[in-house]
């Protein structure tokens, strides 16, 4: 099974990098990948899961209802990108069923970073998807944390996929490795865990590679923009051809 996810935020991390970008440009960005996704995921009939936090979804409202018609699944990205408080949890699942009009059932914090299982269980939430199962300098050292899905009391735990060597096929592997390189993986992963859980951005659909505006190395501005998008249309067409079934992360989780 084929679980595409995308995390739908205010792009703020540009401020990680030392510079300044104003909300609206924020929310701008966002909302136009967010638009080419959605048609990216229609051209070739995939479905997905979008992480969203509050603050996009109150002001991204074209986006969020684009994501229900068509039939994908909304789940939590917390209140905020880059703030964050307990209440949020319980408070990003009410405000995001207002507007979605439908139960969220699974929570992604921001940069996977981690997360109160307990807290998440009396939220409401039945699957947490906060988990990146590899070794990311300066960011997290998750080697000892189980590869695939595991149950922790009443949550699911859906990590990011990574290959049976802990090569991780997160956004990042996505832009860098060769194209070819990328597919291997997936296909290798696949063959040995059943199912692939991989998670990209809107932001990454616009051209990153202004340095002075936007600050990023180039391991994170390369691929971008139109090159983000080729890559993606080319990937969901290899997806379908290898006949690889694909359904959202709750009907996933409901399976289990």
């Amino acid at each position: 099974m084929i679980l595409l996810s995308f995390d739908i935020e205010e792009f703020d991390m540009p401020f990680e990098y030392g510079k300044e970008i104003s909300f609206s440009e924020q929310i701008i960005i966002s909302t136009a990948g967010c638009h080419l996704i959605l048609d990216l995921l229609k051209k070739h009939g995939f479905i997905a899961t979008f992480f969203s936090t509050v603050t996009f979804a109150l002001n991204a409202p074209d986006v969020i209802s684009r994501i229900k018609d068509e039939g994908h699944e909304l789940a939590s990205h917390a209140y905020y990108h880059s703030e964050f408080e307990t209440e949020h949890l319980a408070l990003s699942k009410q405000k995001l069923e207002e507007l979605f009009g439908k139960p969220i059932m699974g929570f992604r914090m921001p940069r996977m970073m981690p997360v109160d299982n307990d807290k998440l269980e009396r939220a409401g939430y039945t699957y947490n998807s906060s988990i990146n199962p590899t070794w990311l300098p300066g960011r997290y050292n998750n080697l000892k944390v189980s590869r695939t899905y595991f149950r922790k009391k009443n949550v699911w735990q859906l990590p990011a996929s990574v290959s049976p060597m802990r090569i991780p096929l997160f956004w990042l592997s996505f832009h860098n490795f060769p194209l070819s390189l990328y597919k291997y993986l997936v296909k290798r992963t696949y063959q040995k865990d059943g199912y692939i859980n991989i998670y990209f951005h809107p932001w990454e659909f616009t051209p990153l590679n202004d340095k002075d505006k936007f600050g990023f190395p180039s391991y994170v501005s390369r691929n971008s923009g139109t090159k983000m998008y080729n890559r993606m249309d080319t990937f969901l067409k290899w997806l379908n051809e290898k006949k690889y079934p694909n359904c959202t992360i709750c009907e996933f989780v409901e399976g289990l």
